[in-house]
């Protein structure tokens, strides 16, 4: 079983920046797939970013794309999203996901077996 911790979130200004921390435990982070989601109210959950188990490569949506990146810490067993230069749109509880298996579109939510609850990020105008 695997466990996920976000932290980070918080309210920001237009044009801040804010990284958000997942917190793996029962699997090592080296071991997953990860990927970010978000989702505002009355939106469907969204697409933001995710990492590959193998290879580690890293996949943006169009959206966040030169702002955000995301990354592993193996030390820390932590994967990070760094969000630069956000915008009002940005707002949104941002959620963590992990699969154990190969995940063949890291962009489908329905490929991930494990979830955070989430953390809330307010971007203000």
């Amino acid at each position: 079983q695997v466990q996920l911790v976000e932290s980070g979130g918080g309210l920001v200004q237009a044009g801040g920046s804010l990284r958000l921390s997942c917190a793996a435990s029962g699997r090592t982070v080296r071991s997953l797939t990860l990927g970010w989601f978000r989702q505002a109210p009355g939106n469907e959950r969204e697409f933001v970013s995710g990492i590959s188990r193998s290879g580690a490569g890293t996949v943006y949506a169009d959206s966040v794309k030169g702002r955000f990146t995301v990354s592993r810490d193996n030390a820390q067993n932590t994967v990070y999203l760094q969000m630069d230069s956000l915008k009002p749109e940005d707002t949104a509880v941002y959620f963590c996901a992990a699969d154990l298996a190969f995940v063949s579109d890291l962009r489908v939510a329905k490929e991930y077996d494990y979830w955070g609850r989430g953390t809330q990020v307010t971007v203000s105008s």
